[in-house]
């Protein structure tokens, strides 16, 4: 009876295929693609796949399978000799139909050889054209491409949409990969990269060698640029690596906002880390900020060369070293010379204990200190005499809590900005173009941030500081700032200052302290004039700089002035003013070449 039951089901579906299958080849198609899309699904449910083997345009299409016609080796490089060891699908299936379109424009479809040489698939995501994505899925995949999301979460959003997706990761990597091309538009990368600068306002410049390849690359969003200049006080600079696939370093500078947060400034692709690399982009740095803008304080590790660049390019600028990274290199230097970790601890408290000495006279005292407690310890005192001892006034109390830093005394800034920016990054294997598109996401949203603190900042008042010692600051300065005036406040309001005033956190911080708060106005009011510009707030504003208004007015100016003068000029200048004026219009980049 079962086996009567399991022939009766096998009747009942060779003849509904068979039903099936003559209404498609006996109907009538409005278009081409409603034939091939028919065609398609009916197959598909038979475990095969189709592909068009050859078409003309409102006459014909072939169908075949797509296991149809044999692998040619089209490079003709013997097989073992070939480094990616590939397989192929064709086996030469013979099953074909054909499409054609009749005088009334309908289409009609003929069955030329029905038979397969195969088994059909009973899983048919092994097929390439299942797996592609419809035109709705590309739209979807460009747009979360363009936003920055990864690779995995954008398959995972299509089959939130689609659960019988059969698309996998290597799919949406073709597809961004396709897309990418296609926004080329039959530019090089270089090309299209200088034309998104020049039409995004970049600010930027490159260096190439004797070959034309880019060997330097200088670019500031115009976001940044604007924030630059309007917190042109402190900045930390260091490189950061595995962000392209030229292995090239990537110079961050990273500015200090007044609501305590980081924001990018500019990059710098760079050939090397030497001297004159770093001097190039502190250069063009230097152009960012505008003219006669020099920083207050340039955080930086102990780099000798990017040292020297800043002294070079920002010579009235004090150059702080991260304490962060000065410990960090006594630990990988000293710690091997000590075995119990209780000793380790106790020397790094007296070195912390030098660092923090709060006047010329306390260092002199704990480093005398320090060498007799350390005298036996010959390999560790060497060490740090030489290699840290020299730019003592760069990381030491005494000397740098004389300078504005606001608070930043570690690059620890720079290093949270290389891991956010690789976030965006993803992968380290893209091109200049590729960086700077994800670079711009990450500099959109830090700007979008800042101007909403900023917004906020001007319409909200903290409840402790909603008081008449705090009017006049309250609304004009950023919560930040706030929040170290009240703390200051507290410590006048329960003892707890120094006895002495060392006058470090005025100099630091730019703002009073709690002895300046005790002796100038205990009971009256805090007033404005007595906090550094960094942390104003009220005369901010995040719009298009006067800079850069300023220099596209300046070259109006001089296009207008070149014209009135043109009208004078006898007809051999108005010639040689022509001949150049047509050099430099069609002057062209073409010649540039990725880095090797």
């Amino acid at each position: 009876m079962e086996s009567q039951e399991i022939n009766t089901n096998h009747e009942v579906a060779g003849q509904s295929e068979e039903n099936e299958m003559s209404q498609l080849f006996g109907k009538s198609f409005e278009t081409r693609d409603d034939l091939l899309q028919s065609t398609k699904r009916f197959y598909l449910k038979n475990g095969y796949a189709t592909t068009i083997k050859k078409s003309k345009k409102d006459r014909f299409v072939r169908i075949g399978c797509d296991r149809g016609g044999v692998y040619r080796n089209r490079q003709n490089t013997p097989l073992e000799l070939r480094k990616r060891k590939s397989s192929s699908r064709l086996i030469n299936c013979p099953f074909e139909v054909i499409g054609r379109k009749r005088s009334d424009g309908t289409w009609i479809l003929q069955l030329i050889n029905d038979s397969h040489n195969h088994e059909a698939s009973s899983d048919m995501s092994g097929h390439p054209s299942c797996r592609r994505f419809s035109i709705e899925e590309m739209r979807s995949v460009e747009e979360m491409a363009s936003s920055g999301i990864p690779t995995r979460q954008i398959l995972s959003s299509l089959r939130q949409k689609n659960p019988g997706l059969q698309a996998i990761s290597r799919n949406v990597y073709n597809s961004i990969h396709k897309i990418r091309e296609e926004n080329l538009g039959g530019r090089t990368m270089v090309q299209a990269l200088f034309e998104e600068l020049g039409e995004g306002e970049f600010f930027y410049n490159i260096k190439h060698d004797e070959n034309g390849c880019l060997t330097h690359i200088f670019f500031a969003h115009p976001n940044s640029i604007i924030l630059a200049r309007s917190f042109p006080h402190v900045f930390v600079m260091d490189c950061t690596y595995k962000t392209n696939k030229y292995k090239m370093p990537l110079l961050d500078i990273i500015g200090a906002s007044c609501f305590n947060t980081s924001f990018y400034s500019c990059f710098t692709f760079m050939e090397k880390e030497r001297e004159e690399d770093y001097v190039w982009a502190l250069t063009m740095f230097r152009e960012v900020l505008g003219p006669n803008c020099q920083p207050l304080v340039i955080i930086s590790d102990r780099e000798l060369a990017l040292m020297n660049a800043i002294r070079v390019v920002f010579p009235t600028t004090t150059n702080l070293l991260c304490v962060w990274h000065i410990e960090k290199n006594i630990l990988s230097n000293c710690k091997r010379h000590f075995e119990a970790q209780e000793d380790w601890d106790a020397f790094m408290s007296s070195w912390n204990g030098v660092i923090r000495s709060s006047s010329e006279i306390d260092f002199e005292k704990n480093w005398r200190l320090f060498e007799e407690l350390y005298k036996e310890r010959r390999e560790v005192l060497t060490y740090i005499e030489k290699t840290w001892l020299p730019f003592k006034e760069q990381f030491v109390d005494a000397w740098a809590e004389k300078f504005p830093h606001f608070g930043h005394r570690v690059s620890s800034r720079a290093e949270g900005a290389h891991a956010k920016l690789k976030a965006y990054l993803q992968v380290s294997t893209g091109d200049f173009r590729q960086v700077k598109e994800k670079i711009c996401l990450a500099i959109t949203n830090e700007f979008q941030e800042i101007k909403a603190l900023l917004s906020s900042g001007r319409i909200r008042i903290p409840h402790n500081c909603n008081n008449a010692f705090f009017k006049e600051v309250v609304t004009k300065v950023s919560m930040h700032a706030l929040k170290e005036l009240y703390k200051q406040c507290e410590m006048v309001k329960h003892g707890t200052m120094d006895p002495s005033c060392t006058g470090h956190f005025l100099s630091s911080m730019g703002l009073p302290c709690a002895h300046k708060m005790m002796t100038t106005w205990k009971d009256g009011v805090l007033p404005i004039s007595s906090i550094h510009p960094q942390w104003r707030i009220d005369s901010l504003s995040l719009t298009c700089s006067d800079g850069m208004m300023n220099e596209e007015d300046n070259f109006k100016e001089m296009l207008s002035e070149l014209q009135d003068k043109f009208k004078k000029w006898p007809l051999m200048h108005k010639e040689k003013a022509r001949d150049t004026i047509s050099q430099l219009v069609s002057a062209s980049l073409h010649f540039l070449r990725e880095p090797k």
